[in-house]
């Protein structure tokens, strides 16, 4: 049975243009548009899916947002990892109920929603930020969505470096500028199997990354790729790629901890400096 709306929910009102607005409902609230006033009151009580009009005549739909709906819409501190490149993260890190998961930085709280709710109850995650006014927005956004913090989650401010033995994670993800310094306390820290997974912007924090992945002799079948996101616009026969599309907002690099080898020297090889950029469909045609 779908829950009505009650004071204090998130809610996301789509209007005939596909504008989304997000509002936290509070008793006696009301939301302004060009096309009129919608009461706060007229939407507390009615199911997820509804309808409502404004003052002025515009009919909006009523959804509960996605957490998707949430990481774009939400006030922002640091900048956020948007939904196109959460989704890899969780996958290509293997971030399951049960994971124990270290990350840093927490940022504005958008990847620690999506590796929380991808533990479950089970498991648990510590964030670690370095700067105290990101760790308190952090928290406040965090609390918006979820109407607390968790049991599950323990957020940290210092250095992520320095929680790495302490936590023993099963997963480490991080959005960093320089993931490179979590590589040798993960050598020490993470289970064997475990998954190191960096989130970086640009292509020499991606090179150093991968090789001191590799330099450490303790990570194996390390893979670095960007996720691309390009919509669709379908009305009738018209279809076609819509003329604007999300490219690149980041680099994804996993890699697997392994029984200790001999750390590779950057003139044994030219395919060990490479650093393999694939697509997913490439790496299911290798396999």
């Amino acid at each position: 049975m779908t829950e009505s709306f009650a004071a204090g929910d998130q809610c996301l009102l789509i209007d005939g243009k596909k504008r989304r607005f997000l509002l936290r409902l509070q008793e006696g609230g009301s939301f302004h548009t060009h096309h009129g006033v919608v009461d706060h009151n007229d939407l507390i009580g009615t199911e997820d899916g509804s309808r409502v009009v404004s003052t002025g005549g515009a009919e909006f739909v009523v959804l509960r947002p996605r957490l998707s709906d949430y990481v774009l819409k939400m006030r922002r501190g640091a900048q956020v990892v948007y939904p196109k490149d959460l989704g890899p993260i969780l996958v290509y890190a293997d971030i399951a109920p049960g994971s124990i998961v270290l990350e840093a930085g927490t940022g504005s709280g958008a990847l620690t929603l999506g590796l929380l709710r991808a533990v479950g109850p089970t498991g648990r995650v510590v964030s670690v930020e370095r700067r105290d006014d990101h760790a308190d927005h952090a928290k406040k956004t965090i609390s918006r969505w979820l109407g607390g913090i968790p049991d599950n989650l323990e957020l940290r401010v210092g250095e992520v470096e320095e929680q790495v033995l302490d936590v023993r994670p099963d997963r480490i993800v991080l959005d960093v500028p320089e993931p490179w310094h979590s590589v040798e306390p993960a050598t020490r820290g993470l289970g064997g199997g475990g998954v190191f997974c960096a989130y970086v912007p640009t292509v020499p924090q991606l090179q150093q990354t991968v090789e001191s992945l590799r330099m450490s002799g303790c990570f194996e079948d390390v893979l670095a790729f960007e996720a691309l996101l390009r919509t669709w616009n379908v009305q009738g026969r018209s279809v076609r790629p819509d003329h604007q599309m999300v490219g690149h907002t980041g680099f994804i690099c996993v890699a697997r901890k392994v029984v200790p080898g001999r750390p590779q020297k950057e003139s044994e090889s030219e395919d060990s400096d490479s650093i393999s950029v694939v697509t997913e469909e490439e790496e299911f045609t290798a396999q």
